[in-house]
């Protein structure tokens, strides 16, 4: 087991400040401590070789909870180990086993060439020549960036700059690899490259990685498991496909058309949520698939009919929005 994590908990003291010189000096003798509970009693395993999908919206907790499976934070309460290591007790066999990439965040030096920040890396984790010249070698043609390891980082574009921080991130042949929004800001090509390049690398180095992303293009591409976080809880740990089952109740149906056909009338067979004069996206209860499917077939002009999975990240607000639910009436 890659990591196991029991009860994790970890919360952010703050102190209440309102506007004003009154109150910025009423604040000198007096402040009121509040307290953010960013992460609140989760526990999960992964296994060696898995690839999840960590998920929720912004200020669920995501980032937090990688940061303490790296050990950049110390947890509130809880256990977690992570390739045998307790992570926030930094030591450097632990260190120089995982990586973490942050889409937000840059490791090489914005003034020199990538590969000099790439040797500083080489040397930090202490990589036989031999191993890093054969690493450095494999990573940077499966990436298409060879050509581009002398020059200025600063000058690399967000996508060729990405893929340098990948390189900077797997030269030492990590086991276990956290990525937390690698593809923001990238255009849907650089995007694609990316899931295809650590589709590769997991198949061949068998690593395990965890992946953070508002893309859910990255998510349904690499991984087959979810763990879903909201407001600091888990609110679902299993396959990623299963949210549908579990939280939504609908299809999808896309439909091409020979000839233009009304909203009113489409709305007839379910909700409209697309509509164009020779294309239509309706929503149609699951119970109800047949029969609606039948009565569309036999009395609109359909040339083209495709049925589909409510997508992932709808079902995934379905599920927030229970749990939101659940709060409010506790």
């Amino acid at each position: 087991m890659v990591i196991d994590v029991k009860h994790l908990s970890k919360s952010f003291d703050y102190y209440k400040k309102e506007l004003g010189l009154k109150n910025s000096l009423k604040n000198l003798f007096h402040r009121e401590k509040l307290s953010k509970e960013a992460v609140n009693d989760i526990s999960f395993q992964i296994e060696a070789g898995e690839m999840v999908g960590f998920l929720g919206p912004n200020g669920a907790g995501k980032t937090t909870t990688l940061k303490m499976l790296s050990g950049i934070l110390h947890p509130t309460r809880g256990q977690a180990k992570v390739l045998g290591y307790v992570p926030w007790e930094r030591k450097k066999a632990f260190k120089m086993q995982f990586a973490i990439v942050m889409g937000q965040k840059n490791q090489l030096w914005w003034d020199l060439p990538a590969n000099e920040s790439l040797f500083l890396n080489k040397c930090i984790y202490e990589i036989d020549d031999r191993d890093y010249q054969a690493n450095l070698a494999e990573l940077t043609e499966l990436l298409d960036i060879k050509d581009l390891l002398n020059v200025q980082v600063r000058r690399l574009s967000l996508g060729e700059r990405m893929k340098m921080e990948l390189v900077a991130a797997l030269i030492h042949k990590p086991r276990l690899i956290f990525l937390d929004e690698p593809t923001i800001g990238l255009d849907i090509l650089s995007q694609k490259k990316i899931r295809e390049f650590f589709k590769y690398y997991n198949q061949q180095r068998k690593a395990t990685v965890v992946l953070t992303s508002h893309y859910m293009q990255d998510v349904e591409d690499l991984c087959k498991r979810a763990i879903i976080i909201n407001q600091g809880h888990i609110v679902y740990d299993g396959d990623l496909h299963g949210v549908n089952e579990l939280f939504a109740h609908s299809k999808i149906i896309k439909l091409q058309l020979s000839s233009p056909v009304s909203q009113d009338t489409l709305a007839a067979f379910g909700r409209v949520k697309e509509h164009s004069d020779f294309a239509a996206t309706l929503e149609v209860p699951r119970i109800e698939l047949k029969e609606r499917s039948k009565a569309i077939l036999d009395q609109l002009p359909v040339v083209d009919f495709n049925i589909e999975d409510i997508p992932v990240e709808e079902g995934i607000a379905l599920l927030y929005q229970r749990r939101e639910a659940a709060h409010a009436l506790a």
